[in-house]
């Protein structure tokens, strides 16, 4: 008998040997886009905490803040049969990849973690494909704020605008101040986010109707040329050299004081953190007017490819909602944890605002997907869209022919 115990311990013991040393092997190529200062800081958290459970972590990043090259790679690694192990996608091409069939369920961690009770609805929406989790959301970002100077702002003698008019008022009053109103990037979803934002401040339902139901009547309607006029307002205010910009590029230029304000997602407040600045302090941080008790999200997440390793893609899915990775995440990033949950006590100001303002939305149903992100409608019809806002932007299309132009385009692209 005690031969036989001593066979069985040994026998036991080159077994955790082996398990060690094939859990040390696991590794995971990540796929993802985040390659600015603030975005690289804010992924080492979660490499760092996969490699605390034995995982290797293989970065892929690709440059573009609005990850239309990192899409492209994509695309090239799973049609040649390579997929990564993992990668940052977002609403729709999460669909469309679920559709493919490539993606590994996530439902034995999201089932264990409870991820149904802690997730918004309209994140799950994307998350899931036929009532099972193919990706697992690390944040909430969203589009509809307003990052502005402090300095500038207070040069100015107004206050944080409310108002279309207020906005104005303040952009007259910067430029009058010798300094660039408006700081903007030149790119089409950069152009994008500053319409989408526009259209909201005329209300949920018109963008409602106009980006997530495409109804016709409203995309040709005189609000939305409204909308195109007031973005050829908003157009006078940018510098002569935008055209190209990055979107950090433009953030930099509010930090340094040589532009007044950005309307950005909140990934710039991670750019505004980085650099040492502080809400209230040196920046403000305000939803562009007329969209107060409205977020428009993209959530980044993370689906898993089949081909990779089960093991340490269960890890990774794992980690994203791990609540500590989300508030140290979040803090960084400038976005809001993709779990309600999570509590709001390491986030600045702006920061407790983000997350006060998603829990009014998704409880109002104002949280909508956004359309410069590909949160709203389908990669076909965001790049029509993409096509006629700047075209009108840069002057190729007439301001009160956009709006034909903009339904039309929808059209043909469904």
């Amino acid at each position: 008998m005690s031969m036989r115990v001593l066979a069985g311990a040994l026998t036991g013991a080159m077994l955790v040997l082996a398990q060690t040393g094939a859990k040390a092997a696991d590794s995971i190529e990540v796929l993802h886009w985040w390659t600015s200062g603030g975005e690289s800081q804010a992924v080492s958290v979660l490499k760092q905490n996969v490699q605390s459970k034995g995982i290797t972590w293989h970065d892929m990043p690709v440059a573009g803040g609005g990850g239309d090259a990192a899409m492209t790679a994509l695309r090239a690694r799973v049609t040649a049969g390579n997929p990564p192990t993992a990668a940052q996608v977002l609403g729709f091409d999460i669909t469309d990849w679920a559709k493919a069939r490539v993606l590994v369920s996530l439902d034995p961690v999201a089932a264990k973690e409870h991820w149904d009770a802690v997730i918004p609805k309209a994140i799950q929406k994307f998350a899931k494909y036929d009532g099972h989790w193919v990706a697992a959301p690390i944040d909430i970002h969203s589009t509809n704020w307003l990052w502005i100077n402090k300095k500038a702002l207070d040069a100015t003698g107004h206050k944080p605008p409310e108002t279309w008019e207020q906005l104005i008022a303040v952009l007259d009053a910067m430029k009058g101040e010798g300094i660039i109103p408006l700081a903007h990037g030149g790119q089409d979803w950069q152009d994008a986010v500053l319409f989408e934002a526009v259209v909201l401040s005329l209300g949920t339902d018109f963008y409602k109707k106009a980006f997530i139901d495409l109804d016709p009547a409203t995309l040709k309607s005189a609000k939305m040329t409204k909308a195109f006029k007031r973005l050829a307002k908003l157009r006078t205010y940018l510098d002569p050299n935008f055209s190209g910009r990055e979107w950090n590029l433009a953030t930099a230029m509010v930090m340094q004081g040589k532009a007044g304000m950005q309307l950005m997602g909140d990934w710039a407040k991670g750019e505004f953190l980085r650099a040492g600045k502080k809400a209230g302090e040196d920046f403000v941080c305000i939803r562009f007017p007329g969209t107060q008790g409205a977020v428009t999200f993209n959530a980044d997440q993370f689906a898993m490819f089949k081909g990779g390793d089960h093991a340490g893609q269960m890890v990774l899915a794992s980690s994203v909602e791990d609540p500590q990775v989300q508030a140290d995440f979040n803090v960084i990033k400038g976005s809001v944890p993709a779990r309600t949950d999570v509590p709001d006590t390491k986030f600045d100001a702006c920061g407790k605002k983000g997350i006060a303002d998603v829990k009014e939305a998704d409880k109002n149903g104002t949280l909508l997907g956004s359309m410069s992100q590909g949160y709203a409608v389908p990669a076909s019809i965001k790049n029509a869209i993409f096509d006629v806002v700047t075209g009108q932007f840069n002057g190729d299309i007439a301001t009160d022919e956009a709006a034909d132009e903009l339904a039309d385009a929808i059209d043909l692209a469904k």
